[in-house]
């Protein structure tokens, strides 16, 4: 029973990842953005300078994509690269003021279609969730 329970788990869980991925795609699609695009700028706007590497990482997006979404976010003058003066290897991706007043316009109706998605989820519930998928994460 315990295996049937497992496998019905991951079915959900599989099945509620696709409708929440579905619903936010959409929400983002409302902004003329990829998911790839925001996600980066979503990173950037809430964690401040971060490294390619360190977007990568965050975002769960390859670096040989990465690199595509950055020159894209770049030219539309979004996000700037700076060299880090102590590693030539290392470049530093910083949001611009334009980047980060799209983001004030576009993030407060994005959060509000997340807690959309959470609204018949209780506090205690999603603490419980939180719990839950930090410990299948890290199986």
């Amino acid at each position: 029973m315990e295996g049937n329970l497992s496998l019905r788990a991951f079915v959900v869980l599989m099945k509620a990842s696709k409708t929440v991925t579905d619903h936010v795609k959409q929400d983002i699609n409302r902004y003329d953005m990829k998911t790839s695009d925001f996600a980066v700028l979503e990173a950037l706007y809430h964690k401040g300078r971060l490294t390619v590497k360190q977007i990568s990482e965050a975002v769960l997006i390859n670096s040989g994509s990465m690199t595509y979404v950055i020159d894209k976010l770049e030219s539309k003058n979004l996000i700037e690269r700076h060299p880090c003066s102590d590693d030539r290897r290392v470049v530093y991706i910083h949001i611009t003021e334009e980047g980060k007043q799209l983001m004030d316009n576009i993030f407060p109706h994005h959060q509000k279609a997340i807690e959309e998605i959470f609204q018949d989820v209780t506090d205690d519930e999603k603490r419980t969730l939180i719990d839950v998928l930090k410990r299948v994460g890290q199986a």
